[in-house]
């Protein structure tokens, strides 16, 4: 099933009252399309003259790219509800999954016979939703580090853009070589489309089975040309 802002509210009062006594407000809940996360629990700090910090402006946002059960779905959005518990509540925890809330998770799951878990690990069919299966093309830049590791960006078609960041990245002394393709290869839509400087690592059998046969393009550090 894909949720619905009606559907996430009721089981948001449900669960409320059920799990964390009615004692949480309601808060705005948005569908998002992202690739990143099934369900997140968004908020503001600021700290006050005594140097607390309180957390303000939650948001409760529920993914609906991919087809989950049912139940499923209820343990994404009691796994935002107990994020929302700690930050409404002032609770300090040693880190996002911490010690409270793992704590949390595994009294709600043993008291109430949930499956809620730190990260959903998503089936064959559910990756090629949330990853998309329409072909389009790619601008995938290729770092082979002098340490011998691969890290792949894909970056936007944008001839500017593209030399920026090979002319960037390129100075950096741990980098050997960028090497520049064009590819409609599925497995490159799970990355995202962006300028940014950072760079995701990747096995080098994989990268060069993905980039097998691609149209590979070279950069002179003004112009771009195919190889």
């Amino acid at each position: 099933m894909k949720a619905t802002i009606p559907y996430v509210e009721k089981k948001f009062e449900e669960f409320n009252q059920l799990i964390f006594e009615g004692k949480l407000p309601k808060l705005p809940i948005e569908l998002s399309d992202a690739k990143s996360f099934l369900g997140l629990c968004v908020y503001k700090k600021r700290r006050t003259l005594l140097g607390k910090v309180v957390c303000y402006d939650f948001k409760l946002r529920i993914n609906t790219r991919i087809d989950l059960d049912e139940a499923e779905v209820e343990d994404i959005i009691i796994h935002e509800m107990i994020h929302y518990y700690i930050g409404y509540n002032g609770i300090v925890d040693s880190s996002a999954h911490g010690r409270v809330f793992r704590q949390l998770m595994m009294e709600i799951n043993e008291r109430y016979g949930r499956h809620i878990r730190i990260s959903h690990k998503p089936t064959p069919k559910q990756k090629e939703q949330l990853y998309g299966s329409k072909e389009r093309w790619h601008m995938v830049a290729l770092m082979v580090f002098k340490d011998g590791r691969r890290g792949i960006k894909v970056l936007p078609r944008i001839a500017s853009k593209i030399v920026n960041y090979y002319n960037v990245v390129g100075r950096d002394s741990t980098v050997e070589r960028i090497e520049l393709y064009m590819t409609n290869d599925t497995y490159f839509n799970r990355y995202p489309n962006s300028s940014a400087l950072r760079v995701h690592a990747i096995d080098r059998a994989e990268a060069e089975r993905h980039l097998e046969g691609a149209e590979r393009w070279v950069c002179d550090g003004t112009k771009l040309r195919k190889g």
